[in-house]
């Protein structure tokens, strides 16, 4: 059993007992639930640095990134920074987040928000919308095309954007489909943890036009930013990078400054 095999096996047993401490129609009744949410799309399409940046505290592969910030200061200083979105590690037991991080990131910005979590029952997306995600991510690597068409059609029907993630052009030719706002390639393989942003290029081509093309993990330069942009990237998912310092604002406003000089 690999690191996410174990993930999604836990995360079947979280779920099963979460829906019986709060029932869905329990979650439908959360004061952020019917709040008006902001599309990441499009935020990344009116972009010129195409920025999403991470609040990540630990990893599988990494350990520990950054325990001593509080989540409202780095939503701060990624949206004084400019960040196009903000993704938020929700998963406790393999990266010590939490659906508490969400909350305090909503009531800290207006940015979009992105729920990073490993999304296997509807359940966990009437969570997002309640904890005041403007954002949810699909990984086609845990999920079956029938799961990816109605785990995203309720997420628009919740207006939410979707971001689907892939690691391999088998996985992106089972996920296109409508219901899809943006189409992440993964440049870190789940199974060996090694990365390369070869993957997003071989892929680029791949990817409808209609779709926002992003690059998740491994891109820690502006050069490689750059170099991706040329592939037809509009999203650069950024987390340990900045993750790393003790200002991830700070890290954030002085890549970006960078960048679009």
């Amino acid at each position: 059993m690999n690191i996410l095999d174990k993930i999604i096996a836990d995360k079947r047993q979280e779920v099963a007992l979460k829906k019986q401490l709060i029932t869905s129609s329990q979650l439908t009744k959360y004061p952020l639930f019917n709040r008006n949410t902001n599309s990441l799309a499009t935020a990344l399409k009116n972009s010129k640095s195409g920025i999403i940046a991470e609040h990540k505290r630990r990893s599988p592969s990494k350990s520990v990134i950054n325990q001593d910030l509080n989540v409202q200061d780095v939503a701060r200083g990624y949206e004084n920074a400019g960040v196009c979105g903000m993704s938020v590690l929700t998963d406790s037991k393999y990266f010590g987040g939490s659906l508490d991080d969400l909350i305090l990131a909503r009531a800290s910005v207006k940015m979009p928000l992105l729920r990073k979590e490993f999304i296997i029952d509807e359940y966990q997306i009437l969570e997002a919308k309640a904890h005041g995600a403007d954002v949810i991510l699909l990984i086609a690597a845990i999920l079956s095309r029938e799961e990816i068409k109605n785990l995203s059609e309720l997420a628009k029907s919740l207006e939410l954007d979707v971001l689907l993630e892939v690691h391999n052009l088998e996985e992106l030719e089972k996920s296109i489909m409508p219901s899809l706002d943006m189409l992440g390639v993964n440049n870190r393989n789940l199974k060996t943890f090694e990365v390369s942003t070869d993957i997003s290029k071989s892929l680029s081509e791949k990817i409808p036009s209609d779709f926002v093309k992003v690059s998740e993990s491994g891109i820690s330069s502006v050069e490689a930013i750059q170099d991706l942009k040329n592939y037809g990237y509009q999203g650069f998912l950024i987390g340990e990078n900045f993750m790393k310092t003790n200002d991830p604002g700070e890290a954030a406003t002085s890549f970006i400054n960078t960048l679009n000089q």
